[in-house]
């Protein structure tokens, strides 16, 4: 049986260049070249149907390390909670009042781009913290 040799995560939304444009910030990727044949993104959506332009959008880490991620237009909202989400790890190898520190500014950041804060999770007996949040259209993820 073959290996698998990439991930993709793939987001449902409502506008996929904004979510997409949102995550290159967060996660300091990119936007990839476009298509073949294609000088610009924009050359490429005039290119398509009416009803196919803006349909999807990616973006990917420019170091070739992370999966692609993936965003594709549906008409529907989400109305639960996600089954899936990322942890951010921004806090790795931090410990107590620094990894909160860390978690702090990074939510700040976030916030500014139009993430939501949902709460933050101080830490126990058992976890560290972490703070739960939205990207731009109510996604969840989490700053660990």
């Amino acid at each position: 049986m073959p290996s698998v040799k990439q991930v993709q995560v793939t987001f449902d939304c409502k506008d996929p260049e904004r979510v997409a444009r949102f995550w290159c910030e967060v996660l300091g990727y990119v936007v990839p070249p476009p298509p073949a044949g294609f000088a610009t993104w924009d050359d490429f959506a005039l290119a398509q149907p009416p009803e196919d332009r803006g349909a999807w959008f990616a973006c990917v880490d420019p170091t070739g390390a992370g999966p692609r991620l993936y965003f594709q237009r549906v008409p529907e909202d989400r109305v639960v909670k996600n089954r899936v989400h990322l942890d951010v790890r921004v806090g790795t190898g931090l410990v107590g009042a620094e990894r909160l520190a860390a978690l702090e500014a990074e939510c700040a950041r976030l916030v500014a781009l139009g993430a939501v804060h949902v709460q933050t999770l101080y830490a126990d007996d058992k976890n560290e913290s972490c703070i739960p949040m939205q990207d731009v259209e109510g996604n969840e993820f989490c700053l660990d």
